[in-house]
């Protein structure tokens, strides 16, 4: 817990208009108006009033209760909070849906990144990787 109160903060107000690319290892609320994409370490929240079209997001963690137009992915948890609207893919390791949604896309969820890069190694050594990876679980 202590790690989270010394994380800073910065809030996007209401006025607010930003487009580019947002990179950022704290925490973010945006309440304004969003677009491009987020390429973050921290966590993401967009609030009611926020309007936000991206190619992506990518953030540890992503609350939405406001409009998001484009894909979410984060390797935490993405919750969508009652009254938001989400038009884009949603990639997470837990989602959380509240009822009053508007929702449209596909949703994969994903468990921790395997330490072999795909690319790079032959497949037969890839799968023994997951084999090795998901016996170690159990």
């Amino acid at each position: 817990m202590p790690e989270k109160s010394s994380r800073n903060m910065t809030v996007f107000g209401q006025e607010t208009e930003f487009d580019g690319v947002l990179e950022f290892s704290d925490n973010l609320v945006i309440t304004g108006k969003f677009h491009g994409t987020v390429n973050a370490s921290g966590s993401l929240e967009i609030e009611k009033s926020a309007v936000c079209t991206v190619d992506i997001i990518k953030a540890d963690s992503i609350v939405v209760s406001g409009q998001v137009t484009g894909n979410l992915e984060a390797k935490e948890r993405i919750e969508l909070c009652a009254g938001s609207k989400v038009s884009g893919d949603i990639k997470a390791a837990r989602l959380r849906v509240a009822d009053g949604v508007e929702f449209e896309g596909k949703v994969s969820m994903v468990d921790e990144i395997p330490s072999a890069d795909l690319f790079s190694v032959a497949s037969d050594e890839y799968k023994k990787s997951l084999v090795m990876q998901t016996n170690e679980a159990r």
